[in-house]
């Protein structure tokens, strides 16, 4: 193998993912050249004029043929950010995503004590608010073993495991108890806009996290029928939505009870969150 400098790696890196398809390969190609060098992605610069170990282009070389087959590059290095905290994910769990950080602000616009995830996966949105919310204690449910799994490791990494369960559940089959506060991010895309997610989505995400296999709005019916069950007295309830669905959702949670229903919108202007609250 012809030994290159770092600069040169990436560059060469840079033009092979751009001529697959990926969206901006510069990026990609200088995280990836980080990880593989095992430093911090702005350390990259530093190390431009050097020639590339044996060892390290071998692991970039890996690295960008994955990537160039649409592996996305949270799943090759393992993490991913979130509301300013590193998550461990893998391909059995959702990437967290920076839209879903609209729920995290709305739901710590006012205190709680008691959380309930439902659709937990990661468990980024559980052991964020843990995180920001010191005092309060979770629970994190997901019908998936290994989303369960990965969510305990992220509240073990995040210091908030005492206060956080996690607990395999279809819905609210295993949840007891009352919580002021309910949030999800439930699978929301329809069966008719699966094709239409890009190759990193559709191919390395797990479906079941995605799509209900129908119109996208069947985690609502299910959350919408039962929630005023779980939900104490003034306690909310808010859950991310495709940016279409905002009536549908509007309509099933007034329907069933809940009061006060509104859409928020995320920073693009698009609906993002639907939030209800239980009437006294």
């Amino acid at each position: 193998m012809t030994q290159q400098t770092a600069a040169q790696a990436m560059v060469a890196a840079t033009h092979r993912l751009r001529a697959a398809g990926v969206v901006d390969p510069a990026r990609d190609a200088r995280i990836l050249l980080a990880h593989a060098a095992q430093i911090e992605a702005s350390r990259v610069t530093l190390i431009a004029p050097e020639q590339l170990a044996d060892e390290v282009a071998d692991r970039y070389e890996q690295l960008i043929a994955l990537r160039s087959i649409r592996v996305p590059v949270s799943h090759l290095i393992g993490e991913r950010q979130f509301y300013g905290r590193r998550f461990k994910v893998s391909g059995e769990v959702l990437d967290p995503r920076p839209e879903t950080e609209i729920l995290i602000e709305a739901a710590l616009a006012m205190p709680f004590s008691q959380v309930l995830d439902l659709g937990t996966g990661s468990g980024c949105i559980l052991v964020t608010l843990l995180a920001e919310q010191q005092k309060a204690r979770g629970l994190g449910v997901d019908l998936s073993e290994a989303a369960c799994l990965q969510a305990s490791a992220n509240a073990l990494l995040h210091n908030v495991t005492e206060r956080a369960d996690v607990r395999q559940s279809n819905w609210f089959s295993a949840v007891d108890g009352r919580y002021d506060l309910i949030v999800s991010n439930p699978p929301y895309i329809s069966l008719a806009e699966m094709e239409e997610l890009s190759d990193e989505v559709r191919r390395y995400e797990p479906e079941m996290a995605l799509t209900d296999g129908a119109d996208g709005l069947e985690a609502y019916r299910l959350i919408a029928r039962d929630v005023l069950q779980y939900l104490a007295q003034d306690g909310r309830v808010m859950v991310e939505i495709g940016p279409t669905q905002g009536a549908d959702v509007s309509q099933l949670f007034t329907e069933a009870g809940l009061v006060d229903v509104r859409v928020i919108p995320d920073l693009d202007g698009r609906d993002r969150v639907v939030y209800g609250k239980r009437a006294d």
